[in-house]
């Protein structure tokens, strides 16, 4: 049954028929809605149309063909591209009767023990060794092979089963749920299957049998999260692409039945929203804008219609909610801004629960009047300065998928671009929240703050009882913390416990910085409440201090600064960084 999705604009009601085929999405056609000076209701309809318009039906019943005439700056459009799609089994098969592309054996440096006559002490290691004549023995000590974190070796075999046979090196062995150790597993095994271009591989670790039944679910998970992100490739943008070789991957002794099955789809939900989120991240801001990012939150809307709705905003509609600092940022850009709200209820039962994932949403940063120049700037990247709001909707993404119970979530983005005109913020102008504090601004390159200002001060509107915001906020986080961890912060230990717990078992880095009330009085004004940055010492801290005024006190709160792990340089890509801790930590809160 169609369940409206609600656009908050003014005036008369119009219903626009959109398409739910699943072979392309709001996303990748990048089409843009124009202007209307009026509210519209969208609905879910098999209604087909043609690929360059959409219906609009006026409450007398009559049609009119609008044609989205928008195009993208550069002609640039992104081609289709095949996301992962792995069959995972679980099977009793001894590892070396196992017959495919490849057979891959995660072991420790431990495992690689091997007695005075060059023979493994490890019982699954010495097995296949043997059945190989001794060339796994042979071949690790001529290329050094010690099990080390990050090492590899392949044998290329002929007259077995497998063609191949990969060791990929633990280190000194996982402890507990070391799950960023079995991700790189399953990573390294996506990578030896693309270099081969395998359609099947086995995974098996050489010691797994002093792993608890619990212990073989997480295992299994982590190595299937590494296998899945590490075949993706984000190929949109690019004249060329593989087509993906990788179709099968088989689970040899770690566990099988019903609940590792439950498992495995869990996480290939979460998948799909880390690829969602890095696919928003790489998209160059010329594509991304607000208001597609706005079509794409109306695309998992309509997609999961039975556990969301959606509303978004348009400039009146901010206006008369009194959002002067996320509007103030939005002011120069001609590409007007979108406040996205997304509400997550389950289809079923009671709510004990509700929860709001707020994300910084700057397509485009330039720093506005102080804009960013110079080098080590990163003004080329500003397109991530939305890695926010990508984590907010690819975990709306996971949960519309997993339809977790007892919980309601509100997922809130204010997106914008922060540029440069005669109607662009200046420094030294003041702006008025929509909780009516006023802000000096001092520096417009502080602009993602002021977004979330009237963000945080929606989302306690919304009745919730916990928010976690994310943002790529501030450089100073970088310096203090590196590309890898981020920084959390929040008045609440309780909060702070759930979100740390959720980030390790989804294997991502967190690390809890203070809030130093004593670094407030740099962010006095002579003029207004407050200016909206304080500085370069403490910067990151007094950004926090800033959000902090902006949530109700009776809300627990949390503010995650992504500003390092929100892109890998070495890869030139997007993470899809705090998705799967974002879903964890909604799960923890659900009755699921």
């Amino acid at each position: 049954m169609a369940v409206p999705i609600r656009l908050a604009t003014s005036s008369s009601s119009i219903t626009l028929l959109a398409s739910t085929s699943t072979s392309s999405t709001i996303f990748t056609k990048f089409k843009s809605i124009s202007h209307l000076g009026s509210s519209f209701s969208v609905t879910d309809t098999t209604t087909n149309f043609s690929k360059n318009s959409l219906l609009f039906r006026y409450p007398n019943g009559k049609r009119m063909v609008h044609v989205l005439a928008k195009a993208t700056l550069g002609l640039t459009y992104p081609a289709v591209i095949e996301s992962p799609k792995i069959s995972f089994t679980a099977k009793d098969t001894d590892l070396v009767e196992w017959k495919g592309d490849i057979l891959a054996v995660g072991v420790t440096e431990k495992d690689m023990i091997k007695d005075e006559n060059s023979i493994f002490q490890n019982i699954v290691l010495k097995k296949l060794d043997s059945r190989l004549n001794g060339l796994l023995s042979e071949v690790s000590k001529e290329e050094d092979f010690t099990g080390k974190a990050g090492q590899s070796t392949v044998l290329r075999l002929s007259g077995l089963g497998t063609k191949r046979v990969c060791l990929i090196g633990l280190g000194k062995g996982p402890n507990g749920s070391s799950t960023s150790a079995y991700k790189s597993l399953g990573e390294s095994v996506a990578l030896a299957a693309k270099a081969s271009q395998a359609n099947n591989v086995a995974i098996a670790l050489a010691s797994s049998e002093d792993l608890t039944p619990g212990l073989k679910l997480t295992t299994a998970s982590a190595i299937a999260s590494g296998a899945l992100l590490g075949t993706y490739e984000d190929n949109r943008f690019k004249s060329e692409s593989k087509k993906l070789a990788l179709k099968s991957v088989d689970f040899l002794g770690l566990g099988a039945g019903p609940e590792l099955e439950k498992k495995l789809k869990f996480t290939e939900d979460v998948c799909a929203g880390v690829i969602l989120g890095k696919e928003l991240v790489n998209a160059p801001p010329n594509v991304l804008t607000p208001e597609v990012l706005a079509e794409e939150a109306l695309n998992i809307a309509s997609k999961y219609s039975d556990v969301f709705t959606a509303t978004i905003l348009d400039t009146e509609q901010c206006k008369e909610l009194k959002m002067g600092s996320y509007l103030g940022v939005a002011a120069a850009s001609t590409n007007p801004p979108k406040f996205i709200h997304l509400c997550y209820k389950p289809p079923a039962g009671s709510i004990k629960t509700k929860l709001a994932l707020v994300g910084k949403g700057l397509t485009f940063d330039s720093g506005g009047y102080n804009i960013k120049t110079g080098p080590g700037c990163l003004i080329e990247l500003m397109k991530f300065d939305m890695g926010g709001s990508a984590a907010v909707l690819g975990a709306a993404k996971s949960l519309g998928q997993i339809k977790p119970t007892g919980v309601e979530v509100h997922f809130i983005v204010a997106a914008c671009e922060n540029m440069i005109s005669g109607t662009a913020m200046r420094p030294g102008d003041i702006l008025t929240a929509s909780n009516g504090k006023t802000i000096e601004v001092n520096n417009t390159d502080a602009e993602g703050r002021l977004t979330l200002a009237d963000a945080l001060v929606y989302a306690c509107n919304q009745g919730v009882d916990k928010i976690v915001d994310l943002a790529t906020l501030t450089g100073a986080c970088i310096v203090a913390l590196g590309p890898s961890i981020a920084g959390i912060f929040t008045p609440s230990d309780n909060l702070a416990k759930e979100v740390v717990a959720a980030s390790e078992v989804a294997g991502e880095k967190l690390w809890r910085l203070p809030m130093e009330e004593s670094y407030w009085d740099s962010m006095k004004s002579g003029v207004a409440d407050m200016v909206n940055t304080g500085g370069r010492q403490g910067g990151s801290i007094t950004a926090a201090l800033f959000l902090k005024q902006f949530v109700d006190e009776k809300v627990e709160w949390l503010h995650i600064d992504m500003a390092g792990p929100v892109w890998n340089d070495k890869k030139k890509a997007a993470t899809g960084f705090a998705v799967p801790t974002l879903v964890e930590w909604v799960m923890a809160n659900s009755s699921s």
